[in-house]
């Protein structure tokens, strides 16, 4: 045998005996009806019916997983790297073979995806109107505030959208613990992995986003015979907060280059896109959801733009199944743009006109 053997003990209640299979070291983990469990462990052309008694196995290393199982309900097949007779990488079954191409194996339905993006949206705008309604009873005066006291508040808010929102997210998908590891994973580790590499895939889609933003910006000018509309009104806002000192300047960054990126990479890829690969094709759940994300931002004369972002974004969770790289491209995005700003004004530019001519 070309690998070695190993065992896995499943444990179950004392209705059910315990079961030890023996299995060989493999890339694939074992497969239910509803979801894949990688374990890096492949037992040979195994499968038996759950009797709906067995709980929770550990694995050679000794970790405990948990198994959400129903009596007589969930088929486990173990496949072989090799493959055997009548079984197949399941995999290879589906006709993936690029890793960009992989669906996640997500465990809630339609109405899940669609409370809690309802939820999401709710929550969005009644905390808006929470926190207009109770900054004057907590004494705070708008126009009495200085620069450095309103850029903080400016943080403060989108503190605790992204707070709220998330812990939406979170608690409609918590129900189904224990999540695949894919699912709104943020792992550090090997950044630069060819093949899922969070911060190499997160420079190879920034500058993917960069060079298609700009070329679908020049056809929009060369058809419409004028530079096409910006989102002008949400950086004119800023404007006065911009270079106007580093407190300021931090916040703006704060803002855009981290809670930001978090709260709508998270709803927008690392919840809506994985959700959709249930139905369709992860390239579909990526146009789709980078439309969804395009919309949410309620700036019809930048839908091209913000649709080409969302979809670079997409691509490259999908090669990653790591949040942390859309994070990174969404952030260097944003935060880019405030210190590209503060910059030219600390150089004497009006970056009114800049931006307003642009």
């Amino acid at each position: 045998m070309a690998s070695s053997m190993a065992s896995v003990l499943l444990q179950s209640s004392s209705l059910c005996n315990s079961l030890t299979k023996t299995i060989y070291r493999g890339n694939y983990g074992f497969i239910t009806r509803n979801r894949r469990y990688p374990f890096s462990l492949i037992p040979k052309a195994l499968a038996f019916q759950n009797n709906g008694l067995c709980r929770s196995f550990r694995d050679v290393k000794g970790t405990r997983k948990s198994l959400v199982l129903g009596r007589g309900e969930l088929l486990i097949r173990f496949y072989s790297s090799k493959g055997s007779p009548g079984m197949n990488d399941p995999e290879k079954d589906s006709g993936v073979g690029w890793p960009i191409l992989r669906r996640w194996d997500v465990p809630w339905k339609w109405q899940t995806v669609f409370l809690t993006m309802f939820a999401c949206a709710i929550s969005f705008v009644l905390t808006g109107l929470v926190e207009t309604a109770v900054v004057p009873y907590l004494g705070f005066k708008l126009e009495d505030l200085s620069l450095d006291d309103k850029a903080e508040l400016l943080f403060v808010d989108q503190f605790i959208v992204t707070a709220v929102i998330l812990g939406v997210v979170y608690g409609f998908t918590g129900i189904f613990k224990p999540l695949p590891d894919d699912i709104f994973c943020y792992k550090l580790k090997d950044p630069f992995n060819l093949q899922n590499g969070w911060l190499l895939w997160a420079g190879v889609g920034l500058v993917g986003a960069t060079l298609a933003i700009t070329l679908t910006g020049a056809i929009q000018a060369l058809l419409n015979g004028e530079n096409p509309q910006r989102e002008t009104d949400a950086l004119v806002r800023l404007l006065p907060l911009i270079g106007s000192s580093s407190i300021s300047t931090a916040c703006l960054v704060g803002i855009t280059g981290v809670l930001a990126p978090v709260l709508e990479e998270t709803v927008f890829r690392g919840f809506l896109m994985v959700s959709l690969t249930k139905w369709v094709p992860t390239p579909v759940a990526v146009l789709l959801s980078a439309a969804v994300f395009a919309i949410a931002h309620l700036t019809p004369g930048e839908f091209p733009q913000l649709f080409i972002l969302g979809a670079a974004l997409g691509l490259a969770y999908a090669q990653t199944h790591n949040l942390l790289t859309p994070i990174t491209i969404h952030a260097f995005w944003n935060s880019g743009v405030i210190v590209l700003l503060t910059f030219l004004q600390v150089q004497g530019y009006d970056i009114r006109e800049l931006i307003q001519g642009s």
